[in-house]
């Protein structure tokens, strides 16, 4: 119940619990909870207060023990006592080196030193992490961070490290990344062949995402576009296994799945919304064919005005579904998954501030899901996720008179708000969008300070370095949003039907 507590935020009610508790609990129990009582001043930011009693607090029980040890690292690390955080570090290494709380503990400080820009301190913490526990999930990502390092730094082994990752970790998050990079490398020696196979792969295997965008401007570059594939890159890369991607063998709707849709819209006729609903959900589910009752729910969705569920309904049922090349679904399909609702106003207050009508459409859809009214955590508000204060000083600008919190729920007037921020932290940095929307995710000053790092020589050594995993992975999804944007509404209706196929539910109508 301490735990859950702890976990809930409720770091002042936990160890209030824990305290209370105490007379009843003997042995182990009894020190772990002496360890979670550091654990949530910890948490409640008393980090003095937790340093102290951590470091003079004695237990017995091995993982009690490690515990204590990892949170003694992180209260030191925050009051910046580093000699005492290394000396956790190592004691945990020396007492209990194959407990997860010291993996926990190596990443926890890695981070720390990533965030602070401090590469002498953090890699060796990342080696050490990926060195001691190769088989753990963590082990990918501490073992990228390294490899990072090499490659920015231009060390003779990046090639190889790279490599390294690929065939050690075949189902990282990184693959795509470690391949691009692989074939910037091969073009910087003028390996032509080499390049174009590894830029083929990303296409071909993560045909939606981030650096699939760069994978195919690089195969339109003369000397990689005249070149041949190398068939030893494409033998290593044959090794690997494919990205997943669902598993269903296309959008002809079987017998028993056209039977659930036709009751399904009777449902609907019947005015039985939610049983109609109700009904696909369990097709999804059960019936083997969960792409075409995602697809049948979110038509329900957009029908109703509400894209955002049908979004959700999609990523839910259908996951994987970045991994499908466009000419895989049905063209309706990916508009259900990428809808383009408020299209005059998000198109008109683009154009107003020269910016690109699918980067918008794209940050909208991170940020919001096209979902008018929604409301983060920390209160941002509408269609762009404005927070108020930022839309009253921003409304003075645009002309809006009367300024209320509420008007941020008002699809054009968010739009028209969002719109001219995104531009202005353009024309503070350069008209670079990476920049512009990691600035948008973590804040401009930040932005700043991950920019003078370093001399990057292309934009994605730029996002590949964003220390906050939650803004890089944001820059890469608005990125490749807007890419499946571009594609889907910046050409004729026409040309999107001949590359994505024929509608297959055309013949719903006849149900």
């Amino acid at each position: 119940r301490a735990q859950k507590l702890l976990d809930g935020g409720q770091h002042e009610a936990a160890r209030r619990y824990l305290e209370l508790s105490m007379p009843r609990l003997g042995g182990e129990w009894k020190d772990l909870a002496e360890v979670r009582i550091g654990a949530a001043m910890f948490f409640a930011k008393e980090d003095s207060a937790a340093y102290e009693r951590l470091r003079s607090l004695g237990v017995d029980s091995a993982q009690a023990d490690a515990e204590r040890l990892y949170y003694l690292a992180r209260s030191a690390g925050r009051l910046d006592r580093e000699a005492e955080a290394h000396e956790a570090l190592d004691a945990l290494a020396k007492r209990h080196p194959d407990s997860a709380w010291r993996q926990r503990a190596l990443i926890a400080e890695g981070n720390r030193h990533l965030v602070a820009n401090e590469r002498g301190a953090y890699e060796p913490l990342y080696r050490a992490c990926y060195e001691s526990f190769l088989e753990s999930d963590d082990s990918a990502y501490c073992h990228w961070k390294v490899v990072w390092v090499e490659y920015l730094d231009g060390r003779s082994r990046a090639g190889a490290a790279l490599k390294a990752h690929l065939q050690n970790y075949p189902h990282s998050a990184k693959a795509n990344a470690a391949m691009y990079f692989l074939g910037r490398i091969a073009e910087s020696s003028e390996d032509w062949d080499a390049a174009r196979a590894w830029y083929a792969a990303i296409a071909d295997r993560f045909p939606n995402s981030y650096y699939a965008i760069l994978a195919r401007e690089r195969l339109r570059a003369a000397h990689v576009a005249q070149a041949a594939e190398s068939p030893d890159v494409r033998a290593f890369v044959n090794k690997l296994p494919r990205p997943s991607r669902p598993h269903f063998t296309g959008f002809d709707p079987v017998p028993a799945t056209t039977k659930r849709i036709l009751r399904a819209r009777l449902l609907m006729e019947a005015g039985l919304d939610d049983e109609a609903e109700r009904e696909l959900r369990f097709g999804a589910e059960t019936d083997g064919q969960p792409q075409i009752d995602a697809y049948e729910l979110a038509s329900i969705a957009s029908q109703r005005g509400a894209p955002d569920k049908g979004i959700r309904y999609i990523k839910h049922y259908v996951a994987g579904y970045l991994n499908l090349p466009l000419d895989a679904a049905p063209v309706k399909f990916w508009q259900l998954a990428f809808p383009l609702p408020y299209r005059r106003p998000l198109e008109l207050y683009s154009q107003q501030h020269s910016l690109d009508p699918y980067l918008t459409a794209a940050l909208i859809r991170q940020e919001s899901e096209f979902n008018s009214r929604a409301v983060s955590i920390p209160g941002a508000l509408g269609l762009t996720q404005v927070m108020p204060a930022t839309g009253r000083q921003i409304s003075r600008r645009v002309g809006i008179a009367r300024f209320r919190t509420a008007l941020l729920f008002q699809p054009e007037v968010n739009l028209r708000i969002g719109t001219y921020y995104l531009r202005a932290l353009l024309d503070g940095l350069q008209e670079s969008p990476e920049a512009a929307l990691a600035s948008y995710n973590a804040g401009k000053s930040r932005v700043d300070a991950w920019l003078a790092w370093g001399t990057y020589r292309e934009p994605a050594e730029f996002v590949e370095s964003i220390p906050f995993s939650q803004t890089r992975d944001y820059v890469e999804v608005v990125l490749h949003n807007a890419d499946i944007y571009r594609r889907l509404y910046g050409q004729p209706e026409a040309a999107i039907r001949a590359a994505a196929g024929t509608d297959l539910f055309s013949r719903a109508d006849d149900f």
